[in-house]
């Protein structure tokens, strides 16, 4: 149980990073389109490939602690306390 809330509070806070960050990349990249020559102003694939990569390490990130919590006894856990 302990280990779906954590999780899911990290994926929470991976796809707001992922939201903002795609409308980060849409303002940079309307603000560069004057400076840039014969270069697409956004280039979709990049920015998907991008995308996935970071929600991936975010979600193994997330996970990895989580499934270390949810394998702790809670009675050992208050003891050592």
């Amino acid at each position: 149980m302990s280990c779906d809330l954590s999780f899911g509070q990290g994926a929470v806070l991976v796809g707001l990073g992922l939201a903002a960050g795609l409308l980060g990349a849409f303002i940079a990249s309307r603000a560069l389109r004057s400076v840039l020559y014969n270069v697409a102003s956004l280039d979709t694939a990049a920015l998907i490939g991008a995308m996935l990569a970071l929600s991936l390490v975010a979600f193994v990130a997330c996970f990895l602690p989580a499934r270390r919590a949810s394998l702790v006894d809670p009675i050992e856990a208050l003891r050592m306390e």
